[in-house]
């Protein structure tokens, strides 16, 4: 994009893209948190947690919320007289909290059960660890959109999918109108052949055996990733790619190598788990130097939110309100940091109160020492994730944003914490009762900062979301916490229920149960195998170590490139999250970069033809490619969310397949045709400048 709109910032190239329908100004003020509005957000959030929190428990996945709740409250709040965008918006601002707290409970505390440190949820105990966590992202959250939207903008695909999305419903005029439907209609109906009918391959992989080791490569056929990576455009996808090829095509072999290749049902099988088992966590060290990195290299815009949010409060206090821009109100710092200095009282409470129910047996001093400690470093720990998990959300957006690589990083950094201060009095490798203790203890602070991390990601996604279409940040801020809240609420029974009916990995509540139907919680195993592997001294730290220095290379290079003026750049953390993610995600994101820039490139050849109305011109093309894009998002997002009821309700993944046996190659040409043919397609209407008038019209 740098090429087509020469050397303006990222804030002034999207308000060219965005200037063809402008959003509610700073100047006009419409209702936004109403009752009809808070009712709406609180069912969905219901709705929203219960569907998420079975995907995340059966398959560790789950799928965003904000574009289906925005459709949702549209089609609901239109039978309503006087609704608005801004009701809409804050509707699918605290309907997302219910979805992104089912990812964050789900991802660690059936750990618990698996492990048999709890028998079943206790409704207080996981309610305010829910609560907690959730609030204190929120809290992190409020600096952090400064300098993620505002000060060094990222993309934020989902968010600005859903702010089109707001916009093309509010929006009298049918200008954009038919790329958003068309991409929707074609995202549904792809995403239902794939996961629905079975009839369209999702990936394509090829991969064979040699010199004792495996090779090939794939991809995912998703039309989703295509979007968000046409919307992140080219230099975030190539150091995405450059992680991910690094480790699949050059470390799955070496190990393979080196280590040999495990046994597994096809060879692709056995380089997912080279991957998945052992190589994975060279992403999670990097990811763990990446963010600490990325908070300190952002340190200068924290600071001028905050020194932005004192001179606000200045103006509160001496009645100039007037002065503050609407759609640049956040709920001011020095309530923020009351807000967290409160949330301590609780969150040490909480820690007091599961270590005194432990069986480590701890002396008066040192137990008051630990709780202290890790009340302090989860505050610490659980900031550095939220910016990372912002980070990587505005990045990939909420639905592939790797939580669970953040989780692991909390959970790793606290049990590495525990372990140095327990065991003076503890020998974890001989008592395997007490390091049973500790590994669930670390479960549960590890949780309170998935939470954090998860709602601070959704709270910036929905904040860029409410820039599109022009809401009051503190109006989302406070409606998220209500999200938090409700979801909070919520969750505990709701994993109650699906535990009692079906049972978590190798746990069930009472003898007799189907174990075949038993919910896997895929990533809540990974939480406890870690846990468990630190305080047994078998956790292998070698590739977590290799992370960390290959972290502090891509900064390294980076910093060089810098100094060279060149116009490249690879964020480490973009680098990590292609390490972490499968190439499924990685590959057609990648892609769709790759189509952004191509499409650039097309535009520029048109700059002599069209002269100085270039600039204008080339937005209104971009505006086209991101239209469409969003609506892939959105159609992929909706019928994600209409099947994952059935399949709860049903317990099966292949309810509606139709594929015949043997119809696996056909799926796969099929699947890769429309992949392609979407990608031209946004290539074509991403690459034709057009020059029109823009409509000026709330």
């Amino acid at each position: 994009m740098k090429r087509v709109f020469g050397n303006r910032s990222g804030t002034e190239q999207q308000n060219l893209i965005e200037e063809v329908i402008p959003h509610i100004p700073a100047s006009q003020s419409l209702p936004e948190i109403t009752l009809k509005a808070t009712i709406l957000s609180i069912f969905l959030a219901i709705i929203m947690a219960g569907s998420n929190a079975y995907l995340g428990l059966k398959l560790g996945i789950t799928v965003t919320a904000t574009i289906p709740a925005a459709v949702i409250s549209m089609a609901i709040l239109k039978f309503f007289k006087n609704s608005n965008i801004l009701e809409n918006n804050i509707v699918q601002t605290a309907t997302s909290a219910g979805e992104v707290i089912a990812a964050a409970v789900a991802f660690t505390l059936p750990a618990l059960i698996m492990m048999n440190y709890w028998a079943d949820f206790p409704f207080f105990l996981t309610t305010s660890i829910v609560i907690v966590g959730g609030l204190l992202g929120v809290l992190f959250s409020i600096p952090l959109r400064r300098a993620f939207i505002i000060e060094n903008p990222l993309k934020f695909p989902e968010g600005i999918a859903t702010g089109e999305v707001l916009k093309a419903g509010e929006a009298s005029s049918k200008e954009g109108a038919k790329d958003l439907i068309l991409g929707s209609a074609l995202a549904a109906t792809a995403k239902f052949a794939q996961t629905g009918l079975m009839v369209l391959e999702e990936s394509v992989q090829y991969w064979t055996t040699g010199l004792r080791t495996v090779f090939g490569f794939g991809t995912g056929l998703s039309l989703v990733m295509i979007a968000a990576g046409y919307i992140v455009g080219i230099e975030v996808g190539v150091s995405m790619l450059l992680g991910n090829v690094g480790v699949w095509c050059l470390g799955v072999p070496l190990y393979g190598y080196l280590f040999g290749v495990p046994e597994a049902s096809s060879t692709y099988e056995a380089a997912v788990s080279i991957w998945n088992s052992k190589l994975r966590m060279i992403g999670v060290g990097a990811m763990i130097i990446g963010g600490i990195w990325t908070i300190i290299h952002l340190f200068g815009p924290i600071k001028n939110g905050v020194i932005s949010s004192i001179a606000m409060l200045k103006h509160l206090k001496l009645n100039e309100s007037h002065k503050i821009k609407r759609t640049d109100f956040d709920i001011p710092v020095t309530y923020v940091l009351a807000g967290i200095a409160l949330l301590v009282v609780p969150l040490f409470f909480i820690f007091h109160y599961i270590l005194g129910e432990s069986s480590l047996g701890l002396t008066p001093t040192l137990y008051w020492v630990t709780v202290s400690t890790v009340t302090l470093f989860t505050l610490f720990v659980g900031f550095i994730g939220a910016g990372i998990a912002g980070y990587m959300t505005g990045i990939v957006g909420s639905s592939n944003n790797p939580l669970s690589g953040v989780t692991i990083m909390a959970v790793l950094s606290i049990s590495f914490i525990l372990l140095f201060l327990l065991s003076t009095e503890i020998n974890f490798h001989a008592e395997t009762s007490k390091a049973l203790a500790a590994a669930g203890i670390t479960i549960i602070i590890g949780a309170v900062m998935a939470n954090a991390a998860a709602i601070s990601g959704d709270n910036l996604q929905d904040l860029k979301a409410g820039q599109i279409v022009g809401a009051t940040p503190w109006k989302q801020q406070v409606m998220l916490m209500l999200g938090v809240i409700v979801g909070a609420v919520a969750i505990t029974p709701i994993l109650q229920v699906l535990y009692q009916a079906y049972g978590i990995g190798n746990s069930f509540p009472r003898e007799g149960m189907d174990p075949t139907q038993a919910l896997a919680a895929p990533k809540a195993a990974i939480m406890a195998a870690i846990a468990q592997g630190v305080f047994a001294r078998s956790l292998d730290w070698t590739m977590i170590f290799i992370g960390f220095g290959l972290a502090v290379v891509v900064i390294a290079f980076d910093a060089y490139l810098k100094r060279k003026n060149s116009k490249w750049s690879f964020p480490v953390l973009a680098v990590a999250l292609g390490i972490y993610m499968p190439q499924d995600v990685i590959v057609p994101l990648a892609f769709g970069g790759l189509v952004s820039f191509f499409a650039d490139k097309r535009l520029n050849k048109q700059r002599a033809a069209l002269n100085v109305n270039f600039e204008k011109a080339a937005a209104y093309a971009k505006r086209r490619g991101v239209l469409f894009c969003s609506g892939l998002i959105a159609g992929e997002a909706l019928v994600g969310i209409l099947l994952a009821a059935p399949f709860a309700a049903y317990q099966s993944t292949t309810l509606f397949k139709i594929a015949p046996e043997g119809f696996h190659s056909m799926a796969v040409l099929l699947g890769s045709v429309v992949f392609m043919g979407t990608s031209y397609y946004l290539y074509r209407i991403g690459s034709q400048a057009k020059i029109i008038k823009a409509k000026k019209s709330n």
